[in-house]
């Protein structure tokens, strides 16, 4: 059991290491040698330039103006200046919404952790149960609800808390999902056009053997949405045409550094030899071995393309569809389609940017069973997961290290070694065995053949907070519970164990104390360091980069990472809400988090990640759900540990609590979770009828037709959309117009069900 000492000791460290973190980025953010490292949004933006092009040789890789290394801090001030709608425009939605969970987590935890320091400490420490029981206790845990005595008249004030605390947090929830809805509405609604907003993606075409996959489904969409329907754009199985469009940009990529290399120096020209890494084979010209390399992989992607595109084994049955108007798209997306729903599926298509190319040519009868399979694999892995967490848990009890390695006991013993066991291994243990676990979880999620990476992401947060609900939260709570009251349960009578276990579900705060500024306070100040992409950035640098292109790549300026940092602060959110009322002392070391993640997300969005999508904040129901689950979770443990504390006549109010919560939930589903899953009609044609009053020559077709075009078959250089706006034409002769013309008032055959009039 983690004392006070220890608990202080962990938090000596965790300050220790985080200052030490802030302070080395903070020296290192301002040496020009590390401009990329630490500013790369804005190169990728073309809004900054190298400062290593000027100045002296030293300057060039030093900062020699020492005035800059007093101000080590203005990044602080500076991460918080710019406004929310310029960061929007600069960064994106998703980015401006995802901080906003952490000014969600102060906005509810500072008054309720004032309240409690005010009301339920007082309470709680004025006791003397704890000291009268035989049980291993800690000073924090008095100021928990285990220093109650048992049948005490005080539970009242804890149930009374726990209502005010509820009421709190739905408040701030109702009022931050309206705001995040009204952003979402408006941002969808702005003045600038998104093809995602005109295009649907349609799946599961039937077949026909009269008809190709491209003209079953232009005749469909002319024959049922004949005023609406654009154009369309079928979907590719083009694997192996990317892996050789890859190797081309490789190979050309070495083509310019010999290119250039030669340009630098004319006297010999440079060579390399064949063999693998150039470490054995034919010494020969590298210019001519690359140039001749690069004309081969063009005959063998050209003639790939042809396949692909002639091959209708290669044709998968889905397609982009394009429609003149948002409101042709909307009702498009929002209705069925067919007599029969399980073809012609219409959903709304994912932003480019956002679509998951890899997973487009899976079947779409593949789905449910690879689901399945899944489920099963997640289930199998959260379960045995267990046994590395009671080891982790078996580490923050000396008596039971002690007792399974007695050789060790003079040397765990000393007061030093004893606080750092107890205090900091447990949490950074923990966060070691969930170093691998998002890429399991996200090789996962694209195996079930999701389309978009922001549902990829969406779908492994999900499974990462199950997990971590069930193995870092319940698991280390039962576990825990086991490990250090074992011996106190063969001692007692079967009566006195529930109470027992009651009693340890508040003590097991100190882990999770632990766990918070290790995984929270440290790891915020780690973030904001990047030490890994620094020192990936400078081995790249030297050892790989051979063009300017090569050292744009190097900079790796990353994401947020919704995947894993939604879910980790969601288990703050969890660990707040359920001891707030249980072991309030909890409380200020999670309000430290917020605060302190809140300013270095705030500057790593601004200056670093380059989110690949917009999304236009389609995660926050996850978000909103979470927190109501975990306000479900805090009132059902409550309720049970009053329950072994023979508080009976607050248990019926106490059921009430989640009732209330779930309607809440319910009535917040209804009323704003729409604006995330479907568009409203009457907004699409109010933007529809002012757009064409504004600009009544605008080419539509123009700009959606180069959007949903897999990658592979864009052009290699700047000339992209004069070659695909040819391959369109290709795809539309004067035989397809004619033939469209006797298609519009055709129906489909009954075998398809096709028409909407029937």
């Amino acid at each position: 059991m983690a004392s006070l000492s220890d608990i202080g000791l962990a938090a000596a460290i965790n300050i220790l290491s985080a200052f030490t973190f802030l302070l080395a980025f903070a020296i290192l953010r301002i040496q020009p040698i590390n401009d990329r490292v630490y500013f790369p949004k804005w190169y990728l933006k073309g809004l900054r330039s190298s400062p290593l092009q000027a100045g002296l040789f030293v300057s060039k890789f030093v900062n020699l103006d020492f005035k800059s290394y007093i101000r080590f801090l203005s990044w602080m001030p500076a991460a918080l200046q710019m406004p929310e709608p310029e960061l929007i425009d600069h960064a994106g939605l998703d980015s401006a919404v995802y901080l906003r969970i952490y000014l969600l987590g102060l906005k509810i935890f500072v008054p309720i952790a004032f309240l409690a320091f005010s009301v339920m400490v007082p309470v709680n420490w004025t006791n003397s149960t704890l000291e009268r029981s035989n049980l291993t206790y800690s000073q924090i845990d008095k100021l928990s609800i285990s220093n109650i005595p048992t049948g005490s008249n005080r539970f009242w004030t804890h149930l009374v808390m726990a209502y005010a605390f509820t009421f709190w947090t739905c408040y701030i929830l109702k009022r931050e999902y309206q705001i995040v809805a009204t952003m979402r509405l408006h941002f969808l609604a702005s003045e600038r056009r998104r093809p995602d907003q005109f295009t649907v993606l349609v799946r599961n075409v039937p077949p026909d053997p009269d008809e190709s996959v491209s003209e079953l489904v232009e005749h469909f969409f002319l024959v049922n949405h004949p005023d609406h329907y654009l154009t369309h754009q079928v979907v590719y199985n083009a694997k192996k045409l990317s892996s050789l469009v890859s190797k081309k940009k490789k190979t050309q990529n070495w083509l310019d550094y010999y290119e250039l290399k030669y340009s630098r120096n004319q006297s010999t020209r440079p060579s390399k030899k064949t063999g693998y890494l150039g470490l054995w084979g034919d010494r020969v010209d590298a210019i001519d071995f690359y140039t001749t390399e690069i004309n081969r992989l063009s005959k063998e992607i050209e003639l790939e393309k042809d396949r692909v595109t002639k091959n209708p084994k290669y044709i998968m049955p889905a397609a982009f569809v394009s429609f003149r108007t948002r409101w042709g798209a909307a009702v498009c997306a929002q209705t069925q389609q067919s007599r029969n729903p399980t073809v012609w599926l219409t959903e709304w298509a994912p932003e480019p940017r956002d679509v998951y190319w890899d997973n487009m040519a899976i079947p779409y009868v593949s789905l449910t069973i690879r689901r399945l399979i899944v489920a099963v694999a997640f289930f199998f892995l959260t379960f045995f997961f267990m046994i590395p967490i009671a080891f982790v848990q078996s580490l923050a009890n000396i008596e039971g290290i002690e007792k399974a390695v007695p050789f060790l006991k003079p040397f765990i013993e000393i007061k030093v070694i004893k606080a750092f066991i107890q205090g900091f291994l447990p949490g950074i243990a923990l966060k070691i065995f969930l170093i691998f676990l998002p890429t399991i979880l996200m090789i996962m999620s694209k195996f079930e053949g999701y389309i978009s990476t922001s549902s990829l992401e969406r779908r492994a947060a999900t499974r990462y907070y199950i997990f971590q609900f069930i193995n870092v939260f319940l698991g280390s709570i039962i576990t825990g519970t086991a490990f250090q009251q074992l011996d106190k349960f063969l001692h007692q009578s079967a009566n006195e164990i529930p109470i027992t276990i009651g009693v340890s579900i508040p003590m097991k705060a100190t882990f999770f104390i632990t766990y918070i500024m290790v995984d929270g306070w440290a790891g915020c100040a780690g973030e904001i360091l990047r030490l890994k992409p620094l020192i990936f950035y400078h081995l790249k640098n030297f050892f790989l980069v051979k063009t300017e292109k090569d050292r744009e790549e190097a900079m790796d300026p990353g994401t947020f990472g919704f995947n894993t940092g939604e879910p980790q602060i969601q288990l703050y959110f969890l660990l707040g809400l359920v001891y707030a009322v249980v072991t309030p002392f909890l409380l200020p070391y999670i309000i430290v988090f917020f605060g302190l993640a809140y300013v270095v997300y705030r500057h790593q969005i601004i200056n670093v990640y380059n989110q690949e999508y917009e999304s236009a904040a389609a995660f926050w129901p996850d978000v909103h759900g979470r927190i109501i689950f975990a306000l479900v979770i805090s009132q059902l443990l409550l309720m049970g540990l009053l329950s072994t504390k023979e508080a009976a006549n607050s248990t019926p109010l106490l059921i009430t609590l989640p009732v209330l919560t779930i309607a809440f939930h319910l009535y917040c589903k209804g009323r704003y979770e729409p604006a995330f899953i479907k568009h409203p009609l009457q907004e699409a044609m109010m933007k529809d009828t002012l757009e064409r009053a504004r600009e009544p020559n605008f080419n539509l077709k123009e700009f959606i037709q180069n959007a949903y075009i897999h990658p592979v078959f864009k052009g290699d250089d700047d000339s992209d959309s004069e070659v695909m706006s040819e391959k369109w034409e290709e795809q539309e002769p004067v035989v397809v117009q004619t033939k469209r013309q006797s298609r519009r008032n055709t129906p489909l055959p009954s075998k398809h069900s096709g028409s909407l009039s029937s």
